[in-house]
């Protein structure tokens, strides 16, 4: 599919209103971090349940990904995009009426699905609509905007629930808000592809292919551990900082969440001043130091140690995911690059459900002391296996 003409290449800012959705929609698939412990206290569910939450988000982005990654060459940017924004605006309007744990789970599965349809929609948007100058920043731009917005969903819905009245309704109407001005942004931004005479709206299928094989799986498992992590302080550092660590302010807690998130933007934008053999063995080494100070910082009751900690993993996460996916990018055949890259997302996302149903599960039988020193030290030995199979593989960067 065509991109636009040089004769009509994107102004500087067009590329903006793309960007802006970006933000505005992972943001809302964060904000309900800060407000479990008051869906806890309302509906009267387990700590399980919230992991059960999370998963299933988790299984609406990996469907929606699947089943909509090759739309948006088919059908347009722009369509996909206001898909996107309205299954995201679905979900506010579900949790803002929701009076039940069923729709509380029925509106993560709608935020789930806004979500996959954004990953793959608004990054080639961002990059395409891109001034000329700027398209070497283009890609970083795209994943710090994504990560972004996800690091500032909690932040906002915790000052909101901190220090304004109807915790349950404010942050949902100020998304709402937000996304229509994304709307009328997006409306104003050119379409970048021909649609498509009979679009070809066929399920993605996933691939490896045998030369890409040897580098997947050492940046895959890097990946399935940074994207565990985030999903641990997306969905229970709420129990683990207010019942472990004594911190009960959640605009404190949606800090930490938020600043975990902006660590993998800084550890994106910092790896390319690394030598590339060396970008995702320092993505592990990072990834392991910063499990080991959660897992202490657990066990220690130091919520300092555990702040650091987070940090660290999360400037880990953002080192070893990018460098994870261009190595994998740069080892694949062209024409089956889209593909292999949907698996790895698929695998990095099935790490944000997986790992926090199990944290849930043992946090049931074990209390949430163990359970945290256990996945902390889980991370931490999946990261040294993926650091001995990159470094034995370390030619393969240079």
């Amino acid at each position: 599919m065509p991109a636009l003409s040089n004769s009509h290449q994107p102004a500087p800012l067009t590329f903006l209103g793309p960007a802006f959705a970006f933000l505005v929609v992972m943001l809302g698939t964060t904000l309900p971090t800060p407000l479990y412990p008051i869906y806890q206290a309302e509906y009267g569910f387990s700590q399980l349940i919230i992991t059960v939450i999370f998963a299933v988000y988790a299984i609406g982005v990996i469907g929606a990904l699947v089943v909509t990654g090759r739309w948006s060459d088919q059908l347009g940017r722009r369509p996909m995009l206001f898909a996107g924004m309205l299954f995201a605006a679905l979900s506010d309007a579900i949790f803002l009426a929701g009076d039940s744990l069923g729709m509380l789970l029925l509106g993560r599965v709608i935020s789930g699905i806004s979500a996959g349809i954004f990953t793959g929609t608004a990054t080639v948007a961002v990059i395409e609509l891109a001034p000329q100058e700027w398209k070497p920043r283009a890609t970083l731009a795209a994943t710090a905007v994504n990560m972004g917005g996800l690091g500032l969903g909690p932040l906002v819905a915790g000052i909101l629930v901190t220090w304004l009245p109807a915790p349950l309704e404010l942050s949902y109407a100020l998304h709402l808000v937000m996304l229509a001005l994304a709307m009328g942004l997006v409306w104003c931004v050119p379409e970048t592809v021909t649609r498509a005479a009979r679009p070809d709206l066929r399920v993605q299928r996933l691939s490896l292919p045998r030369e890409v094989r040897g580098v997947f799986l050492p940046a895959a498992l890097v990946g399935f551990v940074g994207f565990a992590v985030l999903g641990f302080f997306n969905s229970m550092a709420p129990a683990f900082m207010q019942e472990v660590l004594g911190e009960p302010n959640l605009a404190v807690i949606g800090l930490v969440v938020c600043l975990v998130f902006f660590a993998s933007t800084l550890g994106q934008s910092l790896q390319g001043r690394v030598a590339p053999q060396w970008r995702l063995p320092l993505g592990c080494a990072c990834l392991l130091l910063g499990a080991s100070m959660i897992g202490t910082g657990i066990v220690t009751h130091l919520i300092t140690v555990f702040f650091c900690g987070a940090l660290i993993a999360g400037m880990g996460q953002g080192i070893g995911f990018r460098a994870g996916l261009g190595a994998v990018a740069a080892a694949c055949p062209a024409a089956q690059r889209g593909a292999v890259t949907s698996a790895f997302f698929v695998v990095a996302y099935v790490a944000l459900s997986i790992p926090v149903v199990g944290i849930g599960l043992a946090t049931h039988w074990l209390g949430l002391v163990a359970t945290g020193a256990g996945f902390a030290g889980l991370a931490a030995l999946l990261c040294a296996v993926a650091l001995v199979l990159v470094l034995r593989n370390a030619r393969r960067w240079g």
